[in-house]
């Protein structure tokens, strides 16, 4: 529940100061009279509560009152976004390289899954009106999440994303881009984009990588394509020291088709990226938001179930009982 005007409910806290004040200047005398001769017949007859109850009825009914002014409304909030007009599906490889631990943040190594998952979390949050899904990709590929506009539904399946989820044996970049142009296909959008991120070579799958970068030319999806990983050799961490606990590494070759990834990027007017380091892979992505962004427009809703007749109705209706109250059962004499 909300309130129109809040600031009137201040007004309540001056009917504890309303009522102490009537209880400093006490009753009014009913009548005024020059000898207590003239009441003896009526001296034995006690005094009553009704001038009290009268009063709490009326204190009620001003509380009662002075909410209902104060417009109480529940609140039910209705937003419709008319989306940008960008459909972005990003395609991640989960073969078992992407385990190299040839990324570094605060002092701390990030293999490079875990290296994508954060800069795509911060990606995700700058795109609040774009539809977004995931495509994961290793031997096969599967849909990781479907496009949406519910990012935390999107989050929360990014970070279920595992390497070993699939055979990560191999690396089948044609059917993970081929899967991710299929989930833009049929659907009608300003732009279509396609980021692409892997470590590797492509030697699974039944479609080549430029095969379907040709099919994604043709449908006018673009193609952002990012090569993940360090130049020369990376720390691929193959168990741990039993006598100190520390991670053991073995230096890897780092094997991306870089030609393969910039021919897919040209073709379809993308661009191709090497993301070497944790603060390039961020300025990357920084990089595509800025290049990816259409005007939108954002029309906002709100509707209010006004409450105040469940204020205002019992209020009156105590009122009109205090002055029946006060003018027959309570009356006083005049």
């Amino acid at each position: 529940m909300t309130f129109g005007h809040p600031y009137l409910l201040f007004l309540l806290l001056l009917l504890p100061l309303a009522a102490w004040l009537k209880g400093k200047r006490g009753e009014p005398p009913a009548f005024v009279y020059s000898s207590t001769q003239l009441v003896r017949t009526v001296l034995d007859v006690s005094s009553g509560n009704s001038g009290g109850f009268l009063w709490a009825i009326r204190w009620l009914a001003l509380a009662l009152l002075i909410v209902a002014l104060a417009q109480p409304r529940l609140t039910h909030s209705e937003t419709r976004i008319n989306a940008s007009g960008v459909d972005i599906v990003v395609a991640i490889d989960l073969s078992g390289s992407m385990r190299s631990e040839d990324f570094e943040i605060s002092g701390k190594r990030l293999n490079r899954l875990e290296m994508a998952r954060q800069v795509l979390h911060k990606f995700i949050k700058k795109r609040e009106n774009d539809r977004l899904g995931l495509v994961a990709f290793a031997t096969q590929a599967y849909i990781a999440a479907p496009l949406t506009l519910d990012h935390d539904f999107l989050a929360s399946h990014l970070d279920q994303l595992q390497i070993g989820t699939i055979d990560e044996n191999r690396t089948a970049i044609g059917s993970g881009l081929t899967t991710a142009i299929n989930r833009l296909r049929e659907v009608r959008s300003k732009s279509k984009i396609v980021i692409l991120m892997t470590d590797g070579q492509s030697n699974s799958g039944k479609v080549a990588p430029l095969t379907a970068a040709e099919a994604a030319q043709a449908l006018k999806i673009k193609v952002y394509t990012i090569g993940v990983g360090m130049r020369g050799e990376a720390p691929m961490p193959v168990g741990r020291n039993p006598f100190t606990g520390q991670p053991v590494y073995r230096m890897v070759p780092v094997d991306i088709d870089e030609d393969t990834l910039e021919k897919i990027a040209d073709r379809t007017h993308g661009k191709y990226y090497r993301a070497d380091r944790a603060d390039r892979f961020e300025q990357i992505y920084a990089e595509i938001d800025k290049l990816e962004k259409t005007e939108q427009e954002v029309k906002k809703f709100v509707q209010h179930r006004e409450l105040f007749p469940w204020f205002i109705t019992p209020g009156l209706a105590l009122l009109l009982l205090e002055l029946i109250l006060n003018h027959t059962l309570f009356r006083r004499l005049p």
